[in-house]
């Protein structure tokens, strides 16, 4: 549905309205709150492209999450996890897999059908098992300090 008028232009799709973060590292608490409050999803996937920030952002929604633990990604381990307030918190990096069977073994399926909060990074490694409903969070740099957040729920 496109509405114009002289001054907006509004894109409306149903029910994957996208919402759009401009931030530099200050301001990562506040765009960490931003996604938690997004939507209604314990699946968070994170697309991006190596340094953008995707770590740390995860950190900083851990955080919010109430974990206390020195974060850390999980790059040779597939999956860390953590304690948090809010419950358990587990960060996924997939960039160095070679086959699926690998995030099989993992027990990935029952992590997702978990209340586990669960942070993905590199999801496009996973397409396949990839949750029916999720938070995508897509971060690109507009320039040397700041970072877009292209934050939209998936259902």
């Amino acid at each position: 549905i496109f509405c114009t008028n002289k001054l907006f232009l509004y894109i409306f799709v149903i029910s994957q309205i996208t919402m759009e973060i401009s931030f530099n590292i200050d301001e990562i608490d506040n765009v960490a709150r931003d996604v938690l409050a997004y939507g209604h999803s314990n699946n968070l996937l994170f697309y991006g492209a190596m340094g953008v920030g995707k770590t740390t952002l995860i950190k900083a929604i851990a955080k919010q999450l109430g974990v206390s633990d020195n974060i850390s990604s999980p790059t040779f381990s597939l999956v860390n996890e953590y304690d948090g307030l809010r419950g358990k918190v587990c960060h996924y990096d997939f960039y160095r897999i070679k086959s699926l069977d690998e995030v099989l073994d993992l027990g990935l399926d029952e992590y997702l059908e978990s209340d586990f909060y669960n942070l993905i990074e590199w999801p496009d490694k996973i397409v396949g098992l990839i949750p029916q409903s999720y938070i995508e969070i897509k971060l690109t740099q507009k320039d040397k300090e700041r970072r877009i957040a292209h934050i939209r729920h998936i259902k």
